[in-house]
């Protein structure tokens, strides 16, 4: 009979090893990926939740030229959060037919910022810290006869 070294169990055995790390690194590489993919999805839930809270801000119509007109309402999920807040900005003449600076035509252009600040929470019971936010701004304005008051 001939005596066997036992190569190849060493060889088999640290082929075995090899496949082990790379199934363990594969493994940490997927779950990481996971992990990015849901904070995005966080994040894109309170962008769009944001965008929403500065249309129906914009759409209520209620703008006030002496006090903050606020909406908070929840988006989507349970967890979406959004306030909205529409502040008064300015008041400016709108020009007469001459385009003559400084002289109104009756008509005033009142400038308005609409802030909206939104929260997508992983969690219903607290806060963690895979919570996303956003906020967003948009200038605008609404013409109408001039008055101290809108």
């Amino acid at each position: 009979m001939q005596r066997q070294s036992g190569a190849a169990l060493v060889v088999g055995l640290l082929l075995l090893v090899v496949i082990t790390i790379l199934a363990v690194s594969g493994m940490n590489t997927a779950t990481t990926e996971l992990a990015i993919a849901r904070n995005d999805q966080g994040y894109e839930n309170a962008f769009q939740a944001a965008e929403t809270g500065l249309e129906a801000a914009i759409a209520q119509g209620s703008f006030n030229t002496l006090a903050n007109t606020t909406l908070t309402q929840t988006v989507g999920g349970y967890n979406d959060s959004v306030t909205s807040v529409i502040a008064f900005e300015d008041e400016t003449l709108v020009p007469d037919r001459a385009f003559s600076l400084g002289v109104g035509s009756g008509i005033s252009a009142y400038h308005f910022i609409a802030t909206a600040t939104a929260e997508s929470r992983r969690s219903s019971t607290g806060t963690t810290d895979r919570d996303s936010a956003a906020m967003h701004t948009q200038a605008f304005y609404v013409v109408g006869p001039e008055s101290p008051t809108l």
